[in-house]
């Protein structure tokens, strides 16, 4: 990466205080790499360059004068094609999405960063209504991995994760409704964190309801916790937001590799036995738990104990995408992702009380993790069993899977119980294809999870080398 593209969001930040560079200079560079990522793995949905520069020129007149927006004035940003972005289009993935508007909302968490001045580089990529754990679309096409483009970047956020990991902008706004911004984290070397539901308004409500969470994708957790400081702030339009945060997540991070000293941490290889971990990847995660051991945590081999709540999400998560295309044409219909128009069929066929039978094993789940954290401050698991599998596909080749939930055990459970969960990246596999470690806090422990994840960094669990661009 050229200097400029590979400086994180604190380190842009600092230099454009310090005048050692303008946003303009970071943002022709950034311009520059996203077009060679998007032309290497297909990362965005477009990139608006002018608009860019125009951003950037405006930031620099606020540094000139010593006025800054806010904490992220003229850091390069991409946002995931399902948050609105006054301006333009928000495609979702769908041939079903008209270009007729207006398109003239933003995100609570897109207004957010355009009131600290940041600049937007485009919109990326995501599979139809963000329904599955890879990133492929009718109307945009599949997104490769950053360190292997015949590979799945994963999913939904996989535009996003791509973006990030090969220098088109450290910050990158994702959606997880079942591990969209931890699974292409863990497949694509980079930061995620999966906020409490809430911490981070949406608007419009998504049609997975409360499944659905706003989060940052990053280098490292430092850019994170800085993201979080800006889209945490308050809207009116989201009626199930949280109060205000109660203290800066940078500051959450000043102990540093000491941030973990004393915590009670309980691992959990393979949730019981029940998941099937690669061995590469299971070598990597207990080195990094090893590491926090160093650190001074209180580490033991502990499993949360619950059944794999796969059906029940699957309920809530099907009635919510057969919500999506409740009022489409058929031809609308026929357009979708033949998996899609399944999961609409499968959703639409299902009762009230089946809905309602869902949530109450979402409740039992969520009972159940509160009690555990009352022992363990953190649980810490493989964010993917495996790493990155063959491009275009939902499921891996040969597999005998159906569905991309049942690739990705470790992340839709804590979808339903609405925790923080972050992925770090701890290492790669023989085929230098990237492996994350994830750690998941109680609900509103946002700060602790991105205190214990900034200190793996600190440690080194995450030094890694960057994909090729080329």
């Amino acid at each position: 990466m050229s200097d400029l593209t590979a400086l994180s969001a604190t380190q842009l930040v600092e230099g454009y205080e310090a005048g050692s560079f303008s946003p303009v200079e970071v943002t022709r560079a950034t311009l520059e790499r996203a077009a060679e990522a998007d032309a290497r793995v297909n990362a965005f949905v477009r990139i608006d360059g002018d608009e860019a520069l125009e951003q950037a020129a405006e930031s620099a007149g606020r540094w000139q004068r010593g006025e800054p927006a806010g904490p992220v004035d003229g850091v390069p940003v991409t946002v995931k094609d399902i948050l609105l972005q006054r301006g333009g289009p928000t495609y979702r993935g769908s041939w079903a999405v008209s270009d007729a508007g207006p398109w003239d909302e933003d995100a609570p968490s897109v207004a957010r960063l355009r009131e600290s001045g940041a600049v937007f580089l485009g919109k990326t990529t995501t599979p139809e209504f963000g329904w599955k754990g890879v990133t492929d679309s009718p109307r945009h096409g599949a997104t490769g991995n950053p360190y292997d483009p015949s590979r799945t970047a994963g999913g939904s956020s996989g535009g996003s994760s791509a973006a990030v990991a090969l220098g088109a902008g450290p910050l990158s706004l994702g959606t997880d409704g079942g591990g969209s911004v931890r699974i292409p984290a863990s497949f694509s070397g980079i930061f995620a964190l999966k906020p409490t539901y809430g911490r981070v308004p949406i608007y419009p409500a998504s049609a997975f309801g409360t499944l659905a969470h706003v989060g940052p994708m990053t280098r490292d957790a430092q850019d994170a916790a800085l993201l979080m400081d800006v889209i945490t702030g308050p809207d009116a339009r989201d009626w199930s937001q949280l109060g205000p945060a109660p203290h800066s997540f940078r500051g959450a991070l000043a102990a540093g590799a000491e941030g973990v000293r004393g915590l009670r941490i309980a691992f959990s290889p393979d949730f019981g036995g029940r998941v099937a971990v690669e061995p590469e990847v299971a070598a990597a995660v207990r080195r990094a738990v090893e590491l926090l051991t160093e650190l001074g945590a209180t580490v033991e081999e502990a499993d949360p104990g619950f059944e794999d709540p796969v059906e029940a999400f699957h309920t809530l998560w099907f009635s919510g995408a057969a919500r999506v295309t409740e009022h489409f044409s058929q031809d609308q219909r026929e357009s979708l992702d033949p998996g899609l128009r399944e999961i609409c069929e499968d959703g639409a066929s299902r009762s009230a009380l089946d809905y309602l039978a869902a949530v109450d094993v979402r409740m039992a789940l969520g009972k159940l993790m509160g009690a555990f954290h009352e022992t363990y401050d953190l649980l810490v698991t493989p964010t993917m069993p495996g790493t990155a599998f063959e491009l275009g596909r939902e499921v891996p080749e040969g597999s005998g899977m159906k569905r991309w939930t049942e690739w990705t055990p470790f992340s839709y459970p804590f979808n339903m119980t609405q925790q923080p969960a972050s992925s770090v990246p701890c290492g790669v596999d023989g085929a230098g294809l990237p492996i994350g470690v994830q750690l998941v806090g109680p609900r509103h422990a946002d700060a602790l999870v991105l205190a214990a994840s900034h200190a793996l960094f600190e440690a080194g669990a995450a030094d890694r080398v960057p994909p090729p661009i080329s």
